[in-house]
Parts: C-alpha cells; sequence; structure tokens
C-alpha cells in the first residue's frame, strides 16, 4: 500500500491529533507510517499542515502533486494545500460552504462548522467529523471504521465515545441516510 494525505487547518482545530489517529490505525493494520507537522502560529489561530504517508516511503515530506487526499478543516486551508494533490484520482474532503469553488478533483463538501454551531456535534470534534465524511466518501481511504474506532480509543480513550459517535454521524450525514 501506498497512500498520501494532507491534513490541513488552523490552530486548535485538530490537525495533529488526525495524524496520531492514522498512524494508530496503521500500525493496527501492520503498514509503515510516516507524519510530519507544520504548525507556524497555531496556537494564535495560523496555518496547520500536516502530512502522512503509509507504505513504503523514506521521507515524511509529500511534494507537490503527489498526494491522494486532502482533509481540510478549514476552506482556506484546501486551497493553500491544493498544489499538493495528484491532479487526477485524489481527492478533497473539506469543511467548507456552498460557495468553496470547483475544483479538478473530486471534492466533497460540507459545512462541519454550521453543523457544529447549530449543536449536532461538539465543535471540539470537528476533526473527527471530517474524518468520518472521509470514510464515506473517499473509496480509496486505507483504514475500515472498525480499524480507525480502534485508533480513536487508544489515541484518548477518555473521550473516545463522544468521538466515535461523532465520526457515525458524520458517515450517515455523508451517506444522506
Amino acid at each position: 500500500m501506498k497512500y498520501q494525505v494532507v491534513i490541513g487547518g488552523v490552530g486548535g482545530q485538530g490537525a495533529v491529533f488526525l495524524v496520531k489517529v492514522l498512524s494508530i490505525a496503521a500500525s493496527l493494520v501492520e503498514q509503515k507510517f510516516l507524519g510530519t507537522e507544520n504548525h507556524g502560529m497555531s496556537q494564535r489561530g495560523g496555518a496547520v499542515s500536516c502530512y502522512v504517508k503509509i507504505g513504503e516511503f523514506y521521507a515524511p515530506a509529500i511534494d507537490e502533486g503527489q498526494a491522494d487526499l486532502l482533509i481540510a478543516l478549514d476552506p482556506s486551508e484546501a486551497l493553500r494545500n491544493i498544489q499538493y494533490l495528484k491532479q487526477k484520482d485524489s481527492t478533497v474532503i473539506v469543511n467548507a460552504d456552498e460557495s468553496f469553488p470547483k475544483l479538478k478533483q473530486n471534492v466533497y463538501k460540507v459545512d462541519a462548522f454550521l453543523k457544529a454551531t447549530n449543536k449536532e456535534f461538539p465543535i471540539n470534534a470537528l476533526n473527527v467529523y471530517m474524518l468520518g465524511v472521509t470514510l464515506a466518501k473517499d473509496p480509496n481511504f486505507p483504514f475500515t471504521i472498525e480499524q480507525i474506532e480502534k485508533a480513536i480509543t487508544i489515541m484518548n480513550e477518555k473521550f473516545a465515545k463522544q468521538n466515535i459517535e461523532v465520526l457515525h454521524k458524520a458517515i450517515k450525514d455523508a451517506k444522506g441516510a
């Protein structure tokens, strides 16, 4: 398996948490894993970009035009990181409203911020919600729901129940059920 993911967000949205969950999921299926974090001014709401490589890779950075998936927790961070995606057969999962522009890649938009504001799920679980949308919409995503659930539980057992509920809500919402 070879799969590359870029996660973009702003400080406090939980991009680094997603890197850790994906690394645990990779270890559960005995896949090699490399991940990096570029924080910038993340503690003040600045940009956070994370790179995740699953499989036989030897350097953690993702070159432009190489990523299979972009999970964007913020619409501006989707546009800031779009150059890392492959031109064909790549997916963007973005927290954005309908005004988000059309792109060459397969784009799945969900206004997760509005859903959290409307109390559909806790705002601090926006990252997990977007991971659930990814599970529902990206046919090439390398992990199953069960593997992600287990990784979430290993990552933070205290909040696992809440996060798994949000994960399932996102999957249900994304599938339109």
